[in-house]
């Protein structure tokens, strides 16, 4: 048995282990780096690579290796020994100041968008002291950014990193003007994450799931999740046997995972942390995805993390869960003791009110994947209209400050089970609005549009990035205020008025939400080809210049990545269905029909005089079914000769409204053709067996 407080952080390179390691003077350094961001001199960096260098050896370690996050959305490594010569030829352990700062990958291998040409190798990696480095197997993991040779960035974490110094910055402002002193503002973040489970053995059987990582194709089990008894039911042993494997792993590596459950679907689950930097907590999640398919593997598990993996059951998301402190530990999204507090806190609510609803736009774009198409919209799903949920009270707070009325005092409810034994307690200001992309949830902001595969970089660069920029216009008014009071009394009702359309507390799901909206000026964009093109709108351009977040090129850049990312995993999902349809379920038909014509053939030979009424129905109906798989396959072998011939946005938009209509059509023509075919003639495992099997 293991206690969990000696084993956390045990293969992390953590403060702890570097003031052991250090000397005072260079620990000091870098811990002012850590905590209030100031740049690493290049000096100590040899005493720092020589400790950690030592530290990782004593584990095991052989090697190191610049971890990195390219553009692709997920990580990337290239490891190289510790090992060196001496003047006399033999063999020593070296790593120097020179190694932990730089790295020099082959960029041509990854993602640019245009920021450099293929022939053009050279990239960097350069070292992140904020994020601990640690051991994992035989190797030391260095977190590092990564840049093209001309500076630009080709990663997620560099722009991340430039996001959370810019919304420092400018936190920081309005902090000084309304009397609070702190050197620096963090976006903390905890994220929520859902996946699936499935028997390994079965997964393997299925093309779609190996090459796709969902079902292409799958007709409905005769029971799925309506009776909601697998979210928050007792966990199966085996799934047991993987979470506590999977904490011990996470909690060694430094991840405080704390919360895991069943979800809504069957064989669905769910993992969340604690609050961590927004750097850290987006590092701890790419690391956590990685892990959970590893030691899925160890138990005889598949563990899928795409978004709609099953369809008629619910996908899987990843909920950011997003709020400011200071250095201090000062949430600036608690809700205020006293009156400078409230102050505090309104400003900075309204500051995100502000974001969300001019950013709107950046919000979608920063989940829009192929497959989270298949997830957002949906009633298992945030709507793909982007708003946010207060709450009651907070809203008639506002309400009330926006129309300089008075509003009289709240007393705290509780709530009363009428049961003795048990004690009541005080109800919460707010309800959890499950409908809401971005809901205020006491003390923090829950968006739940991310997909499960989705890295949060992506959606906290914009959230930041947003906020940031709205604080800075904030900033300039109040340090030229002469009341700084009645000036953000002003700020509040001015912006609040101005953006108030953003917040809905209803129902997201409800059909009149969508004409609401509408009449709001709210953008709805339903698909990823809808949405992209704002990545690169004027206003955005702007924003992100003004934050040092993107440079025009950059934001280009991630532009045409996200539209050939969303072409080829389409194009991909498009030849492995005809692939199937041709060499599985076309020949499975045929071979059925055959085999129930023979019966009725056989039948009426011995003399039976029948009329063979379900024999030859499903004959009949299997031929017009297997004739529209045909055509079917047909048509999309045709229209993906069309693709070839368009580029960029014409491709992905051209994917979205043709390919993917054909996709689905044959998608039904295969799922009807299931549903009437032997259980024993189908050549995949239903679903019946792929969410029941463990």
């Amino acid at each position: 048995m293991f206690r969990m407080e000696e084993l956390f952080g045990i293969d992390v390179f953590s403060k702890e282990v570097m003031k052991k390691m250090l000397s005072d003077s260079v620990y000091k350094r870098v811990e002012e780096t850590i905590n209030e961001g100031k740049r690493l001199d290049r000096e100590i960096a040899d005493e720092v690579a020589s400790a950690m260098k030592d530290w990782a050896t004593s584990k095991g370690a052989t090697h190191y290796t610049h971890w990195f996050q390219p553009m692709n959305g997920m990580t990337a490594e290239k490891h190289d020994g510790f090992i060196a010569f001496d003047g006399n030829g033999k063999v020593m352990m070296e790593f120097s100041g020179k190694e932990l700062i730089k790295g020099e990958p082959d960029a041509s291998s990854f993602p640019s968008g245009g920021l450099r040409s293929t022939f053009e190798a050279r990239g960097y990696t350069v070292w992140d002291p904020t994020s601990f480095a640690f051991v994992k197997g035989k190797t030391l993991y260095i977190p590092t950014a990564f840049c093209a040779f001309s500076g630009e960035a080709i990663d997620k974490k560099t722009p991340l990193l430039r996001s959370m110094d810019a919304l420092s910055k400018e936190a920081v402002r309005v902090l000084k003007c309304l009397g609070v002193k702190t050197k620096r503002v963090l976006p903390m973040v905890g994220v929520e994450q859902e996946y699936f489970l499935i028997d390994k053995e079965i997964y393997k059987q299925r093309k779609d799931l190996i090459i796709c990582g969902r079902t292409l194709f799958g007709a409905p089990s005769p029971k799925d999740q309506q009776l909601d008894d697998h979210y928050f039911g007792m966990i199966k042993p085996r799934i047991q046997d993987f979470m506590d494997e999977l904490n011990e792993v996470l909690w060694r590596l430094g991840i405080p995972a704390k919360t895991e459950h069943n979800e809504v679907a069957p064989s669905q689950h769910e993992l969340a942390p604690i609050y961590e930097s927004c750097n850290i907590a987006a590092d701890h999640n790419q690391l956590t995805m990685e892990i959970m398919q590893k030691v899925a593997e160890k138990h005889g598990l598949a563990c899928l993390l795409h978004e709609k993996p099953f369809a008629g059951v619910n996908g899987s998301g990843k909920h950011n869960n997003w709020s400011l402190a200071t250095e201090e530990g000062y949430n600036l999204l608690s809700p205020g003791k006293n009156e400078k507090e409230n102050l505090i806190f309104y400003l900075f609510l309204t500051s995100i009110i502000k974001a969300v609803d001019e950013y709107q736009d950046l919000l979608r774009v920063s989940v829009a994947t192929a497959s989270n198409d298949n997830r957002l919209g949906g009633n298992e799903a945030p709507p793909v209209i982007v708003s946010m949920f207060l709450g009651e009270e907070l809203t008639e707070i506002l309400d009330a400050i926006a129309c300089d009325s008075t509003l009289s005092e709240r007393k705290n409810k509780t709530i009363e089970f009428g049961v003795n034994s048990i004690p009541e307690f005080v109800k919460d200001s707010t309800d959890r609005n499950r409908t809401s992309p971005f809901a205020f949830t006491g003390n923090k902001f829950e968006f739940r549009m991310l997909g499960s595969s989705n890295s949060i970089s992506c959606t906290n660069i914009m959230l930041n990035s947003a906020v940031a920029y709205i604080l800075a216009g904030f900033a300039e008014k109040l340090e030229k205020a002469e009341d700084v009071a009645k000036c953000v009394h002003e700020i509040i009702k001015e912006e609040y008025n101005n953006h108030k359309r953003i917040i809905f507390n209803g129902n997201g799901y409800g059909e009149g939400w969508t004409s609401e909206a509408k009449k709001r000026g709210l953008l709805n964009l339903p698909s990823a080809p809808d949405c992209l093109p704002y990545l690169i709108a004027e206003k955005n351009i702007k924003m992100f210049l003004a934050t040092h977040v993107f440079s025009h090129a950059e934001a280009e850049a991630r532009y045409n990545i996200q539209l050939e990312n969303y072409s080829k995993s389409m194009l991909i999902e498009a030849t492995t269905m005809i692939d199937m349809a041709r060499k599985l379920y076309l020949p499975t038909i045929t071979k059925y029909q055959t085999e129930m014509a023979k019966e009725v053939k056989l039948k009426q030979d011995i003399g039976l005089n029948k009329k063979f009424k379900y024999e030859l129905s499903v004959i009949d109906k299997l031929d017009c079914l297997s004739e529209a798989i045909y055509q079917d396959v047909e048509a999309l072998e045709e229209e993906l000769k069309t693709v070839k011939t368009k580029e960029g946005y014409e491709k992905a938009r051209y994917i979205c409204d043709v390919i993917k209509v054909l996709m689905n059509k044959l998608r039904e023509s295969i799922d009807a053709s299931e549903e009437l075919c032997a259980e024993s003639v189908w050549p995949l495992p239903n679903y019946s067996a792929l969410l029941f099997s463990i």
